[in-house]
């Protein structure tokens, strides 16, 4: 008889190998076909809610690194909610106003000027909507639910309505105003940009030091000397009005052979050195707070130049004297309002220098630099031009360089509502701890919002003017333009005359003759996104406001948690989240910033492509995502390794729980052997961590745990020894049930906890299950761990047994080195050790034999009477012989009992009797 047939093999239809990327489109397809995402809101709609609102990818383009490792965050957020007690509504979203999709129309040729305004918004419109459903097909192919067939989108007419009366309430309150002002300008995108649209990059540029000659010196300094200023935008000394001195610091008059110069007294040293002053000597000091009123000429054009007082003035470079240019600065702007010097900012909405710049208009005004220098050194103003490398602020779409310039604009105060907006930072919970600080900083030092932008495709700003200018923003209008829009979509704005998108009837004083005109441009998108928790969180009935957590990059501590934080405060005052959780960005293997011009752009659908969603999933939470995270071919073909050994262990727990009905086979836990208490403690440890790791949002501690258990305690351990019991006793052994009975929780309980992680997996394994309810894990809820009184003695009398058996494995893995055996089932093994480890390898209950792999297990002496060849370990020695019998034919073993059976005379005695009771026939 062939005596292999009589082994109780594993036995599963579960493939060893994923094929991911051509089996998780058929499992999304039958997920679409059940409507998983109803059947498990159903399931859980008494429970309280959970609320995760979804920050708005911008549509445009198709997915990259970044937005996967926040999709999928959000999603292990969600699932793991949906299964520990919550009803989870999830609902996607979209931004769909601003410049990239202007300047994506511009690209495949749209000739903007040769149609209305109207008319070019819905070709913007109409290619939101194909970036939409192109993004969302790449989202619904990594495994995210949601309610993906009633996405929010910024641009719908209800959306836009909330909106409106977002900035009716906060105007309402006294916090929208227009005002001229320096706001960072991109000639590039010929708008204004808000600090959440500025980014950093190094760029070259000139440095000048220039003497302005003194005027009238009021009684101060003489018109023999010269104050000098730096600066390394010379384009902007066409608009200097005054220089600014800090009133607390001493000033110098220093004689340079025939010249004299006024300069602050603590850079003196370093401004001679950088001028070369070879021979030079104070003449006199002077208070800072003398030089107020002092009048200089300007350089070029000889008009006054006034000397004020400001405490911006430091001594961290330069002079000490700012040349100070009120159109092209904050700075600038806030001294010469006090001084009352006026603001000239004479550069156009494309960077260009206008008539205000005498000679030099018509020049874009980088290339104004070269002239200015120039006509400064022919005044015999410029004392020193050089060049340096330095960081500076660019347009984040354009990536071109963005200047300081005064323009009329709407703002949004956040001076009168600063306290309570730092008060809800602090009533919000932050993952990590660090984000409060971050937060908390960028609104205490943070100016006025900008709002306003001079584009076509956004939501316009709901202003309409009087005959006289007069701003008209009432309830009444706001109202109204709410109801248009949320009837018509907000190109009514720019389809009708102002007249007919106000109320019938609608009067002002100040327009006598009933003549009206409207705002032309519209609001700054992070408004836009800043008031989804009306128009979404507010709006959706299955949702709540304020949500319980919001989840993006750490960018949007200055964009979206930024704006959103406002908006909510200023018409609520409370934050519209209760905590927030921000995540790092993604570089390349080498830490690099992925780049189309570097080449180390990894998409994800390159690695679903290749590997699976399951396994790009994986990634997301193996890695530290509070910091920035790295992604290569090389690290996703480690982390399909891990795969691989999770779903193989999956494989082998399912294969050998295919004979068992947890109804009929289980056994009790009090019933278990000990080695089989102490495995499923193992596993209520996991669970209880798991569980921890989740609720705390630690992922990479879920995967960790969850790696380690899978390779340690299982593959290395229990369902190493479990062979010699499963596949060798008879069907219904007890012993043989009580690793089943283990082995079938321990399936259960991984599937679930790993279900917010790899759920195409856990699905794929769930519907090889025999006796479960649920047609999907996805609408089962997490394991409970259990404790017994017998956990503790476990814990500590089984790590002493797992010291033990490192030893006895180190010492196989020596005699096999040594030849001394093949396989470990050929050793015969004495172990030598004091008293108490004797007596606990003594213990009758436990088959140490098996729990070692080996054919003999056997207590010896104390250490001291090990011999030579014994292998130490800490206080243990052990020898491993050879086993003394002949090998069993069907368990391998080696026993002296082969033979004693006359029908089955090539197996040990345990073997013929399992075939005898159990394959009499054969």
């Amino acid at each position: 008889m062939e005596y292999k047939d009589t082994l109780l093999m594993p036995k599963t239809d579960f493939p060893m190998r994923g094929n991911l990327p051509a089996n998780e489109p058929k499992i999304q397809e039958k997920w679409e076909e059940m409507d998983i995402n109803a059947l498990v809101l159903e399931r859980t709609k008494d429970r309280p809610a959970f609320i995760l609102h979804d920050g708005p990818p911008y549509a445009n383009g198709d997915l990259h690194m970044g937005h996967a490792l926040n999709k999928v965050l959000k999603d292990m957020v969600n699932r793991h909610r949906s299964m520990t007690g919550y009803f989870v509504p999830y609902v996607p979203g979209w931004d769909t106003h601003g410049l990239p999709i202007e300047q994506a129309l511009a690209n495949k040729g749209v000739k903007r000027k040769e149609m209305t305004t109207a008319e070019f918004r819905k070709l913007c419109e109409e290619y939101a909507y194909e970036q939409v459903d192109r993004q969302r097909t790449q989202f619904k192919r990594i495994g995210v639910r949601g309610d993906w067939d009633n996405p929010y989108i910024t641009l719908q007419p209800k959306f836009e309505a909330r909106q409106i009366k977002v900035f009716g309430e906060m105007a309402k309150k006294g916090y929208i105003y227009k005002g001229l002002k320096p706001v960072y300008w991109s000639p590039s995108s010929e708008s204004a940009l808000a600090e959440a649209e500025i980014e950093y990059q190094d760029i070259k540029s000139p440095s000048i030091y220039v003497a302005f000659d003194v005027k009238d010196g009021k009684g101060v300094v003489n018109t023999d000397e010269s104050f000098i200023i730096w600066t390394t935008t010379p384009w902007t000394i066409p608009a200097n009005l005054g220089i600014s001195v800090n009133p607390e610091f001493t000033y110098v008059v220093v004689k340079v052979a025939d010249k004299k110069f006024i300069i602050a007294k603590g850079l003196l040293e370093k401004v001679a050195e950088t001028l070369e002053w070879e021979n030079y000597e104070i003449d006199r000091e002077i208070a800072g707070q003398d030089l107020e009123y002092v009048v200089a000429s300007h350089p070029i054009y000889g008009r006054d130049s006034l000397i004020m007082c400001g405490d911006h003035v430091t001594l961290d470079a330069g002079t000490g004297c700012v040349h100070t240019a009120p159109g092209h600065g904050e700075d600038d702007f806030n001294i010469g309002k006090k001084y009352d010097i006026g603001i000239l900012s004479p550069v156009n909405n494309r960077g260009v220098l206008t008539e205000e710049a005498p000679g030099f208009e018509g020049l874009f005004y980088n290339d104004a630099n070269k002239e200015i220098t120039k006509a400064l050194e022919e005044k015999g103003a410029l004392l020193k031009l050089s060049f340096f490398t330095h960081s500076y602020p660019h347009d984040w779409r354009t990536k071109k360089p963005v200047i300081y310039r005064a323009t009329a604009q709407w703002f949004a105060s956040i001076e009168a509502f600063r306290p309570e907006l730092l008060q809800a930072i602090r009533d919000t919970n932050f993952t990590p701890s660090w984000g409060e600080t971050r937060l908390f900083n960028m609104i205490r030092d943070r100016g006025d919002w900008c709002i306003s932008r001079q584009r076509a495709w956004g939501v316009p700003i709901p202003v309409f003017y009087a005959e006289n200018d007069e701003p008209i923003i009432t309830e009444e209008t706001i109202e109204h333009v709410a109801n248009l829009f949320k009837e018509h979509g907000s190109n009514i704005w720019f389809e009708r005359d102002a007249k007919d998108l106000l109320p019938a009837g609608f009067t002002h004083p100040g327009s006598p003759n009933g003549e009206f005109t409207k705002e032309t441009d519209i609001m700054d998108v992070w408004f836009d996104s800043g008031s989804t928790h009306q128009g979404v969180l507010d709006e959706r009935p299955e949702l709540r406001y304020p949500a319980d957590l919001y989840l993006e990059g750490s960018d949007q501590y200055r964009g979206w948690f930024n704006s959103s934080l406002i908006t909510s405060v200023a018409i609520h005052g409370h934050a519209p989240y209760k905590g927030l959780l921000s995540h790092g960005f993604v570089l390349d293997g080498e830490g690099r910033k992925m780049s189309k011009s570097i080449g180390n752009i990894i998409a994800p659908i390159k690695v679903m492509n290749q590997y699976g969603g399951d396994i790009l999933r994986l990634w997301v939470a193996s890695v530290d995502y509070t910091a920035d995270v790295r992604i290569s071919m090389d690290i996703m073909k480690q982390v399909s390794e891990v795969y691989r050994k999770i779903r193989n262990t999956l494989r082998f727990l399912h294969g050998n729980v295919s004979d068992f009905n947890p109804e009929a086979d289980r056994v009790a836990y009090a019933d278990l052997r000990e080695v089989d208490r102490f495995m499923y403690m193992k596993l209520q440890d996991v669970i209880k961590a798991v569980r921890t790791h989740y609720d705390n949002y630690e992922f990479a501690s879920v995967y960790h745990t969850i790696n380690n258990f899978v390779a340690t305690e299982l593959s290395s351990f229990y369902l190493d020894i479990a062979k010699d019991v499963v596949y060798i006793e008879g069907q219904d052994n007890t012993d043989r049930r009580a690793m089943q009975s283990v082995m079938y929780d321990t399936l259960q309980a991984l599937l679930k906890l790993l279900t917010p992680i790899i759920p195409h997996t856990t699905d794929e394994m769930w519907s090889y299950l025999d006796n479960t309810e649920a047609v999907s894990v996805q609408l089962t809820d997490m394991p409970e761990a259990v404790e017994h009184e017998d956990f503790e003695a476990l814990r500590t009398k089984w790590a002493q047994i797992i010291t033990v058996r490192n030893a006895i494995l180190k010492a196989l893995e020596e005699a096999r080195n040594a030849k001394v055996i093949g396989k470990s089932l050929e050793a015969k093994v004495t172990v030598f050790a004091d008293e108490a480890t004797k007596a606990l390898l003594s213990d009758q209950d436990i088959n140490f034999a098996q729990l070692n792999i080996v054919s003999e297990f056997v207590v010896g002496g104390d250490t001291a009477q090990a011999p030579a060849e014994a292998v130490v370990v800490d206080n243990v020695a052990v020898l491993v012989e050879k086993a003394t019998g002949e090998k069993c034919e069907r368990c391998w073993s080696i026993s002296e009992t082969v033979g004693q059976s006359e029908s089955h005379p090539t197996l040990c005695a345990n073997c013929a009797d399992v075939v005898e009771k159990y394959y009499t026939e054969a």
